[in-house]
């Protein structure tokens, strides 16, 4: 995967190998907050259950719980926006009984964790298409959001039912304007800034259809780690690599 980011090309990256010992790395939220903003395509649920013997929801519920953790995680190192991919448009074509079981946890983890973010002031927001989702788990989703809708310590948007190309058409209907502001309102989350930082699990290269308009300009990190295998040290050093990157956003 390529960067255009001025006529001369983007700087010379610095590999993964060039950051430090996981136990050198510094734990201070200054140092490792300046990916304020982050997006994770949350990658290898199946594969890890598989490698275990397990059923694929059982992928699915472990990294349900790293989601959980990271976002813990997230709070202490700085950052204050985390989108996690959990359900994309084409994950319809799955197995039914794999994505009835993704409705199921999904819903049963709204109901039994919104309190608990609620009261360690989580920001709830789900972007993505609500046709398709029964009429019970968009009331759940709703009710998530207006329960935490004060909250401030940190926004958790969950990309469920999204595609990023599909954003787009939908943002498009709804487009009467003439600049790219006007245009970012009509978005799912008009309010979301644009990724400082994207990271990938599992060892896949490619954005599979994700925030396709808001990480135009993000900087882009791939971890070989299986989702439910991604800890608090994957995400300290994918934040150290981030801190090593040069942005110039098209300038020199």
């Amino acid at each position: 995967m390529g960067a255009a980011e001025g006529p001369q090309g983007p700087e010379p990256r610095p590999s993964r190998s060039s950051a430090a010992p996981a136990e050198e790395l510094p734990s201070e939220p200054e140092l490792f907050g300046l990916a304020r903003y982050v997006a994770i395509i949350t990658d290898g649920n199946g594969r890890w259950a598989k490698a275990r013997g397990l059923p694929v929801n059982a992928g699915h519920d472990a990294g349900a719980d790293t989601v959980k953790a990271r976002l813990r995680d997230a709070v202490q190192l700085g950052i204050k926006e985390l989108t996690v991919y959990s359900f994309s448009t084409e994950n319809w074509s799955r197995p039914p009984e794999e994505v009835a079981g993704l409705m199921e946890m999904l819903s049963r983890r709204i109901a039994g964790e919104t309190p608990e973010l609620h009261e360690e002031g989580v920001r709830m927001r789900f972007i993505g298409r609500r046709e398709g989702v029964s009429a019970e788990l968009q009331r759940q989703m709703d009710t998530a959001e207006q329960m935490t809708d004060a909250n401030t310590r940190i926004t958790l948007f969950v990309a469920f039912n999204y595609g990023g190309r599909a954003e787009i058409v939908d943002a498009a209907r709804r487009f009467t304007g003439a600049t790219e502001e006007e245009f970012r309102a009509c978005l799912y989350a008009p309010e979301m800034h644009d990724p400082d930082l994207v990271i990938r699990t599992s060892g896949e290269r490619r954005l599979s259809n994700y925030l396709l308009w808001q990480s135009a300009y993000s900087e882009l990190v791939f971890r070989d780690e299986l989702w439910p295998d991604f800890t608090r040290q994957s995400l300290q050093e994918s934040l150290a690599e981030f801190g090593e990157r040069q942005r110039r956003f098209g300038g020199r």
